[in-house]
């Protein structure tokens, strides 16, 4: 069934490539500046098959997510969703993913390489008087983003108007030429757009209907320069065992009051005693450099650079700074290269 996706998408012009986790990703369409063009001009449609989807059901569904990471699902109303983070027990961040609760379930959409240890995470945590049940359905489904100003137009185009102005995460299942498909406000960036996750029977049907409603066809590199670009953080780079979801920035996704859950007693501890130590920041580079290499300001280091890219504008990486070096606007060295600090949307919203 994916095989036939592939196909369309390589009579399309996508070149693939195979993940550390075996999944087969397109990594470009040979448009690379259309496809960039239209997400902020039009609306660019990436395949995120390769993203994990694992679906958590039974009564004590709800309860079980609150405990295990870090956002408050206990006020969660079927077609409401958010983002959370799932850390370790002292509060190191694992994935960032993203939730939706459905009448009688809650999908996750987690990184393709955190899938398996998020499976066996929540499962080692799920005890005997628990009505919790796991079940991975990244193999049988597929999801899609699509992402730019127009992506509204595209949805109605397809039949979808009840989803405009919707808060993050709200999401309806819709019938659209005979297919099943769940639709969801957010692309996973901060452009605006919208997240499919349909049965992977429907893959090919689906990619083909989006692409004639107007979608231009995107590959995960792509993706990636804009993750970067626009500082989502990602699993082995910016979320490792190095570092927490508040040096991450991602405050959207901590609710403080919500009670006890896997790292909480850490994050609380961090927010009440000001104690976060470094934070994640863009970097305007004015050259190319690996991740990993060291961020100074002289002969002190006060950082390390997560991830690079090279954008129509120059090249741009993510990178931890230490708190008291300063944020915004400070200058630093990275490796051979100079830069500049720089607020990114994704850690600002």
């Amino acid at each position: 069934m994916i095989q036939e996706l592939h196909d369309i998408q390589a009579a399309a012009g996508a070149t693939f490539a195979e993940l550390t986790t075996k999944e087969i990703v397109p990594v470009s369409f040979g448009n690379d500046a259309e496809a960039i063009a239209a997400t902020k001009q039009g609306a660019a449609l990436y395949d995120r098959t390769h993203w994990g989807r694992i679906q958590i059901s039974d009564s004590d569904r709800l309860r079980f997510l609150h405990n295990q990471s870090t956002n408050n699902f206990n006020i969660l109303k079927p077609g409401q969703g958010c983002d959370t983070v799932f850390v370790t027990s002292t509060a190191r961040t694992i994935d960032l993913a993203t939730a939706y609760a459905t009448e009688d379930a809650v999908l996750l959409l987690v990184s393709a390489n955190r899938r398996r240890q998020l499976l066996e995470l929540l499962d080692r945590y799920i005890f005997p008087m628990d009505r919790v049940e796991l079940t991975d359905l990244t193999d049988t489904t597929v999801a899609f983003s699509f992402l730019g100003p127009e992506s509204t137009q595209l949805l109605e185009k397809i039949g979808v108007t009840e989803l405009e102005n919707q808060p993050y995460a709200t999401h309806k299942l819709i019938k659209f030429a005979g297919m099943e498909v769940r639709v969801a406000v957010g692309s996973g960036l901060v452009t605006p757009g919208y997240t499919l996750i349909a049965p992977a029977s429907d893959a090919a049907n689906l990619w083909k209907e989006l692409v004639k409603a107007g979608a231009v066809p995107m590959g995960d590199r792509v993706w990636e320069q804009l993750r970067i670009e626009q500082g989502r953080p990602a699993p082995d780079f910016e979320l490792t065992d190095d570092y927490n979801p508040l040096e991450a920035r991602l405050l959207h996704t901590i609710t403080y009051d919500k009670g006890c859950y896997i790292g909480q007693e850490t994050i609380a501890r961090l927010n009440t005693y000001k104690g976060v130590k470094q934070e994640l920041w863009g970097v305007q580079l004015s050259g190319a450099v690996e991740p990993g290499t060291a961020v100074t300001i002289g002969e002190e280091k006060v950082g390390k650079l997560t991830s690079f890219t090279e954008t129509e504008s120059g090249f741009f990486g993510l990178a931890y700074i230490r708190t008291k070096a300063g944020g915004e606007g400070l200058k630093v060295q990275v490796g051979s290269v100079s830069g500049e600090v720089v607020n990114v949307p994704f850690l600002s919203s």
